[in-house]
């Protein structure tokens, strides 16, 4: 049996959205307690260069400003605990929050912010060149792509989507799809094809990534029919795969509202959850921007909005704390 706390707020998960929470819940001497994750830092950790973060002129590093984010948390008075959260009652209050190391945690406001996890084909050379020219966010990455050739991989309202705004830098983008015919919605396609810097592959998947070793560096896709088993070679200086998000809110089912696709609901123009004194920023609620810097922004709402619920209906009673 691990050891029990009470919180006035615990946080859920540590990408942008959780340490910004955590710098303004401390700000507001609530003194939140920060529980990491499997990956603490989130998305950012694994993406190499950020150009659009606001506030630095030179590009920066993902890790490197998630560190940053953390110290700063913790600098103004957050406790940072490295754990898992494995089980959550969300049904009372104080709730309740169980982690790996058995250790428990009963908090009067939570705020989730667990994040979202890209979709990838799980393919050796795809992982081999994460960050080296294969990325899952146009948004992110497009700029380094000016006037060069890329493909994105998909069929979906993310990878039309994407595809689109990569004609903004790119001087040709190839979608490639396993079917015939698109998921994506009617006007969606209607753009694409209207798009004389895209073409199309159909029937197709990508086999491997392949390019140069030292460094590494994206320069063809081997693709794969899916009718025929043929293979051929593309060139392509950037390879996007864009088949869709999927937010860890699996520890919520069933105990706050979710849309069809898993993403956690909230309040319009605010972070309140389904739950009285439950609040999610982030990738886990936002199934349309997934920007840092929009759930650093959503971050700061929810521990706002955790500040106000707290000021109106004050904290557990202490004998029910104490258990």
């Amino acid at each position: 049996m691990g050891n029990v706390t009470h919180a006035k707020v615990v946080i859920i998960g540590s990408g942008p959205a959780g340490y910004t929470a955590a710098i303004y819940a401390a700000r507001a001497m609530l003194q939140p307690i920060l529980i990491q994750g499997i990956q603490p830092g989130g998305q950012l950790t694994i993406t190499t260069d950020v150009e659009n973060y606001p506030g630095y002129a030179d590009v920066i590093q993902g890790p490197w400003l998630m560190e940053q984010m953390q110290k700063q948390a913790e600098h103004v008075g957050t406790r940072i605990v490295t754990d898992h959260v494995s089980k959550v009652d969300l049904s009372r209050r104080p709730f309740r929050l169980e982690c790996d190391s058995g250790d428990r945690y009963l908090s009067d406001a939570v705020i989730i912010a667990t994040g979202a996890q890209a979709r990838w084909l799980e393919l050796p050379s795809e992982q081999k060149f994460k960050g080296y020219g294969v990325s899952a966010c146009a948004t992110c990455d497009g700029f380094f792509y000016r006037g060069k050739e890329v493909l994105v991989i998909g069929g979906g309202n993310t990878a039309v989507e994407e595809a689109l705004f990569l004609t903004n830098f790119a001087s040709k983008v190839t979608v490639v799809h396993r079917r015939d015919h698109f998921r994506a919605e009617r006007i969606l396609q209607e753009r694409l094809y209207k798009n004389p810097k895209i073409s199309v592959i159909w029937n197709s998947v990508l086999q491997e990534v392949a390019g140069e070793e030292n460094p590494l560096k994206v320069r063809r896709a081997i693709l794969r029919n899916v009718k025929t088993d043929e293979l051929t070679e593309h060139p392509a200086d950037g390879i996007f795969i864009a088949i869709g998000h999927t937010p860890a809110s699996e520890l919520f089912t069933g105990q706050v509202e979710m849309k069809h696709s898993g993403y956690i609901k909230t309040a319009p123009y605010s972070t309140a959850t389904s739950v009285p004194g439950v609040f999610a920023a982030g990738d886990v609620t936002d199934d349309i921007y997934r920007q840092a810097v929009t759930a650093a922004g959503q971050g700061c709402m929810a521990a706002l909005e955790s500040e106000r619920f707290l000021a109106a209906h004050g904290e557990a009673e202490p004998a029910v704390a104490a258990e």
